[in-house]
């Protein structure tokens, strides 16, 4: 099914250790001396093309307003601050700025920008866009940008190279990484254009490509910069090699399988367990110009699941959460629909070290002690109990197991006030039917949907299944006017400030904010700020453990399942280096094959 989009954030750790090329965190960087990552060719020539494809549709060149729906590829026209390797968890390497200094209290940090960078107009990047990037995207961008640089007090020009970001504490020990992430936008040009009134003015960067063309809706093709200015920058050898990137829009999955399969676009990332078994069949399969391959990946699951959305009236019982939770019956989906692909999710940092498990102990359980009256009210059992998956046999309401859950789901609903009547279940203060309605824009998620409601129909529930277009989707999500959405987080190797704008209760009542669920919780706000603080390793992997428990024990969300795996069906055009980095992939490693390498 659906596979997150990998987000990364920089470990939390004690110590810096900073150069002239890198800055990483608790320990020295891979590449103390980077002249190319291990995971790149940096042989691989240059030029030709690649065509990759996007379900949906487009309607801004804008990534960092929640207005409209930004084309894919954007990001291959702006360079960040730093750049962030795929085989490391911790560190970041010279890109925009070619120097970093950390103050030894961690109250500042200064970034030198490198003389040599240029946008694609040519005109130089200086400090005063970095200043100015900032400031506007904390101005008029998503709100995500806002509550990501909250612990960063301003941004001063020093001279035309140097600016300095002073802190708003000295705790938040990730503050100088995640300002290394800042995508870096043209002063000049939004002088005279003003940022974010004209969702398709195409942008100017200082990325390795810019947009050619465009057709809303349709396509956008992207061209290499050969004039980029950090083609031989170390981070960026033997990467983006190809000198045209085309996105082709595709209004449903069924048809973009067949484009690809009749060769249409190179390359594509299978979200669907029963494709991957099943879909890819023909000539091009038989005689091995299509070939296909799982990429394993350490990277945490993160988490998909059906998520409750608590701002509705029928979801702020926590024990009709729960119980609906009883009634998803996993191993039935995933036998008869996923060809038994998949790990049930048991934790919101699955696949890593941080998640919780048992029950909490040792230093977690010291933390949790301080928020014990609050949590005896919300989660009683959270000292007590593991937090369990509750399994099946995978035959439906047949057998000990199934029946026992929906027993218990039955009384947690009759507690909270629901009979019921005629095969109907009724609240009885109010003598309404349980009706709510699932929110839907990919049609990937209509059989698990469709198995979903039969399972709740047991109980008396009826839900609807409602399907929009992306557009009127996207509209809705930032709303959060729906009752139930089937949604990802995903979750980073080493977890920070991004987890306020997922569960914080300021992102709650943030429109477009990823609180999906609605969650306001003042022992989710303090865990939030103590990981923000944390200073070692084992205090980091204790805090988030407990912020995962006391999530889980929230009953926000009906949690799926996860593949530590990326599945990638691509033509034979396409070469890749030999080597696999852990945290992730990027189709601008590939180059072509059938082009010799430049003389």
């Amino acid at each position: 099914m659906l596979i997150f989009r990998v987000i990364c954030f920089i470990l939390v750790l004690s110590h810096f250790f900073y150069g002239a090329s890198y800055i990483s965190l608790g320990e020295k960087a891979k590449y103390p001396k980077l002249k190319y990552f291990d995971y790149v060719n940096p042989k691989a020539p240059k030029g030709g093309v690649i065509k990759n494809y996007s379900l949906g549709t487009f309607d801004s060149l804008n990534p960092f307003v929640i207005k409209g729906t930004p084309a894919d590829g954007l990001d291959l026209v702006y360079d960040t601050l730093l750049a962030q390797s795929l085989d490391e968890d911790y560190a970041e390497y010279a890109l925009i700025a070619d120097d970093i200094e950390v103050a030894k209290d961690n109250s500042y940090v200064i970034f030198h920008i490198d003389k040599r960078a240029k946008f694609s107009d040519g005109v130089s990047v200086t400090a005063q866009d970095v200043k100015f990037s900032f400031d506007i995207l904390r101005e008029k961008g998503s709100p995500i940008f806002r509550q990501y640089y909250a612990d960063v007090k301003d941004a001063q020009v020093l001279d035309k190279q140097n600016i300095k970001f002073t802190f708003k504490t000295t705790k938040n020990r990730e503050l100088a990484l995640i300002l290394g992430q800042l995508q870096i936008l043209p002063k000049h040009y939004y002088e005279k254009n003003s940022f974010g009134k004209n969702p398709l003015l195409i942008p100017i960067g200082s990325g390795p490509y810019k947009i050619k063309s465009y057709k809303v809706g349709k396509e956008i093709i992207y061209e290499r910069d050969k004039n980029y200015w950090a083609k031989d920058i170390p981070t960026r050898v033997g990467q983006f090699n190809f000198d045209t990137s085309i996105y082709e829009y595709y209004k449903d999955d069924t048809v973009a399988l067949r484009a690809f399969l009749s060769g249409e676009y190179d390359w594509r990332i299978e979200t669907s367990a029963k494709v991957w078994a099943r879909g890819y069949v023909g000539k091009a399969v038989d005689s091995g110009k299509i070939k296909k391959v799982s990429i394993v990946h350490s990277l945490p699951s993160g988490m998909q699941g059906f998520f409750f959305n608590t701002r509705r009236d029928i979801f702020k019982d926590i024990r009709v959460r729960e119980a609906l939770f009883y009634a998803f019956d996993f191993e039935w989906s995933n036998k008869n629909l996923f060809f038994s692909q998949y790990k049930r999710t048991k934790s919101y940092f699955n696949n890593s070290i941080f998640a919780s498990s048992g029950i909490p102990e040792g230093k977690e359980l010291k933390i949790l002690d301080h928020y014990k009256k609050e949590l005896q009210e919300t989660a009683p059992h959270i000292f007590d109990k593991p937090y369990l998956i509750p399994t099946t046999n995978g035959r439906k309401i047949v057998g000990e197991n199934r029946r026992e859950n929906l027993k218990y789901a039955q009384k947690l609903l009759q507690e909270a006030g629901w009979v019921v009547k005629n095969n109907q279940l009724i609240n009885l203060k109010t003598g309404r039917p349980f009706v709510f309605t699932l929110l839907l824009d990919n049609p990937a998620f209509e059989r698990l949907a469709l198995s979903y409601a039969q399972d709740l129909k047991v109980l008396g529930i009826k839900m609807n299944i409602q399907k929009v277009d992306l557009s009127q989707y996207m509209n809705r999500l930032r709303d959060f006017d729906y009752d139930m959405i089937i949604a990802v987080i995903g979750q980073s190797l080493f977890p920070g400030n991004e987890q306020r704008y997922f569960w914080g209760s300021q992102s709650a009542t943030t429109k477009g904010s990823r609180n999906y669920s609605g969650i306001k919780d003042p022992v989710i706000d303090n865990l939030i700020d103590l990981l923000l603080k944390a200073q070692d390793r084992n205090d980091q992997i204790a805090i988030t453990r407990a912020l995962d428990r006391v999530l889980l024990w929230g009953f926000y969300v009906i949690p799926h399942y996860y593949l530590p795996s990326f599945r990638i069906a691509y033509w034979d055009k396409i070469a890749m280096p030999s080597i696999n980095p852990k945290y992730g992939f990027s189709q601008y490693l590939w180059w072509d094959r059938n082009i010799q390498k430049e003389q």
